[in-house]
Protein backbone atom coordinates (compact mmCIF):
# COMPACT_ATOMS: atom_id res chain seq x y z
CA UNK A 1 0.00 0.00 0.00
CA UNK A 2 1.24 3.39 -1.60
CA UNK A 3 1.47 6.02 1.66
CA UNK A 4 0.15 9.48 0.96
CA UNK A 5 3.29 11.77 1.10
CA UNK A 6 2.81 14.34 3.58
CA UNK A 7 4.25 17.93 3.06
CA UNK A 8 3.62 18.77 6.59
CA UNK A 9 5.19 15.82 8.25
CA UNK A 10 8.02 16.17 10.95
CA UNK A 11 9.80 13.28 9.28
CA UNK A 12 13.17 14.08 7.37
CA UNK A 13 13.65 14.36 4.22
CA UNK A 14 16.60 11.81 3.35
CA UNK A 15 18.62 10.59 0.19
CA UNK A 16 15.69 7.97 0.26
CA UNK A 17 13.40 10.69 -1.11
CA UNK A 18 15.24 12.19 -4.03
CA UNK A 19 12.99 10.40 -6.70
CA UNK A 20 10.22 12.84 -5.39
CA UNK A 21 11.95 15.48 -6.64
CA UNK A 22 13.21 14.74 -9.79
CA UNK A 23 12.25 17.84 -12.48
CA UNK A 24 14.79 21.09 -12.76
CA UNK A 25 12.61 23.43 -11.49
CA UNK A 26 14.38 25.55 -8.47
CA UNK A 27 11.79 23.85 -6.05
CA UNK A 28 12.36 20.34 -7.03
CA UNK A 29 16.37 21.34 -7.06
CA UNK A 30 15.95 23.06 -4.05
CA UNK A 31 14.27 19.71 -2.69
CA UNK A 32 17.12 17.53 -3.78
CA UNK A 33 19.60 19.68 -1.82
CA UNK A 34 17.09 19.12 1.43
CA UNK A 35 17.64 15.47 0.16
CA UNK A 36 21.27 15.28 0.46
CA UNK A 37 21.73 16.67 3.61
CA UNK A 38 19.30 14.40 5.10
CA UNK A 39 18.81 16.16 8.43
CA UNK A 40 15.63 18.54 7.69
CA UNK A 41 11.99 17.38 8.44
CA UNK A 42 10.15 17.74 4.95
CA UNK A 43 7.45 20.40 6.47
CA UNK A 44 10.63 22.72 7.06
CA UNK A 45 11.38 22.51 2.99
CA UNK A 46 7.39 23.28 2.40
CA UNK A 47 6.97 26.09 4.70
CA UNK A 48 9.94 27.89 3.73
CA UNK A 49 8.99 27.38 -0.40
CA UNK A 50 5.34 28.76 0.28
CA UNK A 51 6.58 31.64 2.65
CA UNK A 52 9.43 32.60 0.60
CA UNK A 53 7.20 32.50 -2.84
CA UNK A 54 4.69 34.91 -0.99
CA UNK A 55 6.69 37.41 0.24
CA UNK A 56 8.71 37.49 -2.56
CA UNK A 57 5.45 38.75 -4.81
CA UNK A 58 5.00 41.96 -2.29
CA UNK A 59 9.05 42.15 -0.84
CA UNK A 60 11.70 42.85 -3.38
CA UNK A 61 15.35 43.23 -3.05
CA UNK A 62 16.76 44.47 0.80
CA UNK A 63 18.92 43.10 3.37
CA UNK A 64 16.98 39.57 4.32
CA UNK A 65 17.30 38.89 7.88
CA UNK A 66 15.95 35.67 9.04
CA UNK A 67 14.59 35.76 12.64
CA UNK A 68 14.73 32.46 14.57
CA UNK A 69 15.66 30.95 11.25
CA UNK A 70 17.23 27.69 12.52
CA UNK A 71 18.85 25.98 9.71
CA UNK A 72 18.56 28.91 7.83
CA UNK A 73 16.67 27.21 4.85
CA UNK A 74 14.55 30.21 4.72
CA UNK A 75 17.05 32.72 3.96
CA UNK A 76 18.66 31.28 1.03
CA UNK A 77 15.53 30.68 -0.68
CA UNK A 78 14.43 34.32 0.12
CA UNK A 79 18.40 34.80 -1.93
CA UNK A 80 16.92 32.24 -4.55
CA UNK A 81 13.89 33.84 -4.99
CA UNK A 82 15.16 37.32 -5.90
CA UNK A 83 19.04 37.94 -6.73
CA UNK A 84 18.29 41.52 -5.62
CA UNK A 85 19.00 40.88 -2.39
CA UNK A 86 22.81 41.75 -1.50
CA UNK A 87 22.58 39.36 1.19
CA UNK A 88 20.86 37.29 3.96
CA UNK A 89 21.79 37.03 8.02
CA UNK A 90 20.01 33.93 10.07
CA UNK A 91 19.59 35.60 13.27
CA UNK A 92 19.32 32.70 15.99
CA UNK A 93 20.71 32.68 19.35
CA UNK A 94 20.89 28.59 18.93
CA UNK A 95 21.16 27.22 15.23
CA UNK A 96 20.89 23.39 14.72
CA UNK A 97 23.56 21.48 14.37
CA UNK A 98 22.88 20.65 10.58
CA UNK A 99 23.06 24.24 9.60
CA UNK A 100 26.53 24.43 8.22
CA UNK A 101 26.36 21.60 6.05
CA UNK A 102 22.81 23.04 5.07
CA UNK A 103 24.75 26.13 3.80
CA UNK A 104 27.58 24.70 2.07
CA UNK A 105 24.99 21.78 0.52
CA UNK A 106 23.72 25.24 -0.77
CA UNK A 107 26.39 27.13 -1.81
CA UNK A 108 28.09 24.15 -3.72
CA UNK A 109 24.45 23.75 -5.80
CA UNK A 110 24.57 27.78 -6.09
CA UNK A 111 27.49 29.17 -5.89
CA UNK A 112 26.48 32.75 -6.03
CA UNK A 113 25.28 32.08 -2.73
CA UNK A 114 28.74 32.15 -1.23
CA UNK A 115 29.75 34.67 0.75
CA UNK A 116 25.92 36.07 0.77
CA UNK A 117 24.53 34.30 4.01
CA UNK A 118 25.48 34.52 7.36
CA UNK A 119 24.69 33.47 11.05
CA UNK A 120 24.57 35.29 14.21
CA UNK A 121 23.95 33.55 17.65
CA UNK A 122 22.06 36.75 18.99
CA UNK A 123 18.61 37.35 19.68
CA UNK A 124 16.88 39.81 17.65
CA UNK A 125 16.74 42.31 20.52
CA UNK A 126 20.67 42.97 20.12
CA UNK A 127 20.52 43.15 16.21
CA UNK A 128 20.46 46.29 14.36
CA UNK A 129 17.72 46.41 11.77
CA UNK A 130 17.38 49.36 9.20
CA UNK A 131 14.93 50.35 6.91
CA UNK A 132 16.00 49.01 3.94
CA UNK A 133 15.79 45.10 5.63
CA UNK A 134 13.32 42.54 5.09
CA UNK A 135 12.65 40.79 8.13
CA UNK A 136 11.09 37.40 7.82
CA UNK A 137 10.35 34.47 10.27
CA UNK A 138 8.61 31.24 10.42
CA UNK A 139 7.26 29.73 13.39
CA UNK A 140 8.49 32.40 15.87
CA UNK A 141 7.23 31.25 18.82
CA UNK A 142 4.79 33.31 20.73
CA UNK A 143 5.79 36.32 22.07
CA UNK A 144 8.88 36.26 20.02
CA UNK A 145 6.15 37.13 16.87
CA UNK A 146 5.51 40.32 18.53
CA UNK A 147 9.31 40.99 19.42
CA UNK A 148 10.04 40.63 15.63
CA UNK A 149 6.99 43.00 14.27
CA UNK A 150 8.00 45.71 17.27
CA UNK A 151 11.53 45.67 16.16
CA UNK A 152 10.99 45.97 12.77
CA UNK A 153 8.45 49.12 12.57
CA UNK A 154 11.34 50.54 14.93
CA UNK A 155 13.44 50.28 12.06
CA UNK A 156 11.03 50.89 9.30
CA UNK A 157 11.75 47.23 7.63
CA UNK A 158 9.37 45.54 6.17
CA UNK A 159 8.63 42.23 7.63
CA UNK A 160 6.93 38.80 7.04
CA UNK A 161 5.93 36.47 9.75
CA UNK A 162 4.04 33.01 10.53
CA UNK A 163 3.26 32.84 13.88
CA UNK A 164 3.06 30.12 16.25
CA UNK A 165 2.33 28.79 19.54
CA UNK A 166 0.23 31.64 20.63
CA UNK A 167 0.64 32.26 24.58
CA UNK A 168 -2.49 33.45 25.44
CA UNK A 169 -0.59 35.00 28.78
CA UNK A 170 1.30 37.64 26.79
CA UNK A 171 -0.13 37.40 23.13
CA UNK A 172 -2.71 39.99 23.44
CA UNK A 173 -6.02 39.10 21.09
CA UNK A 174 -7.48 43.13 22.37
CA UNK A 175 -11.47 43.20 22.16
CA UNK A 176 -11.93 41.10 19.71
CA UNK A 177 -11.90 37.55 21.42
CA UNK A 178 -15.32 38.08 22.18
CA UNK A 179 -15.86 37.53 18.00
CA UNK A 180 -13.37 35.73 16.89
CA UNK A 181 -11.32 32.19 18.21
CA UNK A 182 -8.30 33.80 20.30
CA UNK A 183 -5.37 33.06 18.15
CA UNK A 184 -6.80 34.85 15.57
CA UNK A 185 -7.52 37.35 17.24
CA UNK A 186 -3.95 37.57 18.49
CA UNK A 187 -3.18 37.81 14.72
CA UNK A 188 -5.58 40.15 13.90
CA UNK A 189 -4.44 42.51 16.47
CA UNK A 190 -0.55 42.24 15.21
CA UNK A 191 -2.28 43.21 11.72
CA UNK A 192 -3.99 46.15 13.11
CA UNK A 193 -1.33 47.49 15.21
CA UNK A 194 1.36 47.47 12.33
CA UNK A 195 -1.30 49.59 10.19
CA UNK A 196 -1.32 52.23 12.95
CA UNK A 197 2.16 52.62 13.14
CA UNK A 198 2.17 53.17 8.87
CA UNK A 199 2.15 50.23 6.95
CA UNK A 200 0.37 48.26 4.90
CA UNK A 201 -0.60 45.01 5.65
CA UNK A 202 -1.35 42.08 3.75
CA UNK A 203 -2.98 38.76 5.64
CA UNK A 204 -2.38 35.54 3.65
CA UNK A 205 -2.17 31.88 4.24
CA UNK A 206 0.22 29.17 3.24
CA UNK A 207 -1.69 25.04 2.27
CA UNK A 208 -2.98 24.36 5.87
CA UNK A 209 -1.22 21.14 4.62
CA UNK A 210 1.62 22.17 5.19
CA UNK A 211 0.97 23.64 8.71
CA UNK A 212 -2.24 24.21 10.56
CA UNK A 213 -0.34 27.44 11.86
CA UNK A 214 -1.04 28.81 8.34
CA UNK A 215 -1.51 32.56 8.61
CA UNK A 216 1.18 34.79 6.79
CA UNK A 217 1.05 38.39 7.91
CA UNK A 218 2.86 40.51 5.23
CA UNK A 219 3.34 44.28 5.78
CA UNK A 220 5.82 47.11 4.79
CA UNK A 221 5.81 50.47 5.49
CA UNK A 222 3.82 53.00 3.30
CA UNK A 223 5.60 55.40 1.01
CA UNK A 224 4.13 59.44 1.86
Amino acid sequence: MCMRFAPGSRGRLTRYDLDRFPGDSLFDRLGRVVCSVGRLPRKELYEAWELGRRVRRRCRGGRVVDVAGGHGLLAHVMLLLDDSSPEAVVVDPDPPPAAAALHQALVAEWPRLNGRVSYLRVDVQRFVLTAGDLVVSSHACGALTDAILDAAAEASAAVAVLPCCHDLATCDPGPLAGWMERTLAVDAVRALRLETRGYAVSTQTIPAAVTPKNRLLIARRELP
